[in-house]
């Protein structure tokens, strides 16, 4: 881990202790407004991010999803054995009680939940064929052991999707600042009603969030291979892809 005594607590491979634990607490506190404030953030892409991502996986499969929150993308995950992981407990509680009703209605056996820190996952080697990141990867204590945790738990052949803050490169990624620090900020504000609002402690994580060659690299570092990353339209959010060797 680098020195981050100059970031605020931050850089591109991870978080503090402290910062993160203020940093979980901030994001309990979204709860009850995540999915509109992320619908206008995302000016009503989220539905359409969260599709793609989903669509790299099939009826069948095991599926993981690190970093579920209060359940929106888990929700449509359809005909798959999935397992919702959290390190919050109030995220846990809330994604069981709307993703059981869901999985209920369509005669789907339950999801499981495990309540675990993405840097140290307590479930066995090589039991999942993918493994979903939505909106969670940013927020990782140290992203590299995260990864490898990832990596651990995938299946050979097995593959990691995610789906977190746009940063293709600097320029791109000052773009992303100022859109975070302006209309991001404004939005949070009109629907929390509280000029304290818990996603001023989020664009703060995005500013020392690092750039798609970052994180491939980093992800090479584990061991993944067929590293890809790209922009999802109209580029307020980038998809990571990669595979572990069979």
């Amino acid at each position: 881990m680098s020195d981050r005594s100059g970031t605020g607590g931050f850089d591109p491979s991870g978080i503090d202790e402290d910062a993160w634990t203020e940093l979980e607490r901030q994001l309990e506190a979204t709860i009850p407004v995540y999915d509109r404030v992320n619908r206008i953030m995302t000016l009503g892409f989220d539905k359409g991010m969260r599709k793609h991502v989903r669509n790299h996986a099939k009826k069948g499969m095991k599926v993981l999803e690190v970093g579920c929150g209060p359940g929106s993308f888990a929700v449509g995950i359809e005909g798959m054995d999935l397992t919702c992981l959290d390190p919050s407990a109030e995220m846990l509680k809330v994604c069981k009680k709307r993703l059981d009703i869901v999985r209920e209605e369509r005669g789907e056996s339950p999801a499981q939940y495990v309540e675990a820190i993405a840097e140290d996952i307590p479930l066995p080697d090589n039991t999942f064929d993918r493994v979903f990141c939505l909106f969670s990867f940013r927020d990782f204590k140290d992203k590299k052991q995260g990864l490898a945790e990832i990596f651990r738990v995938l299946k050979p052949g097995g593959q990691l999707v995610i789906c977190d803050a746009g940063k293709a490169n600097w320029l791109h990624g000052l773009f992303g600042r100022i859109y975070m620090g302006t209309f991001v900020q404004i939005v949070a504000r009109i629907v929390t009603k509280d000029p304290n609002h818990p996603w001023k402690w989020l664009a703060r994580t995005y500013t020392h969030y690092g750039t798609h060659s970052y994180y491939k690299n980093l992800m090479r570092e584990v061991g993944f291979t067929d590293v890809k990353a790209r922009l999802l339209f109209p580029g307020m959010a980038s998809r990571f892809k990669c595979i572990k060797p069979e």
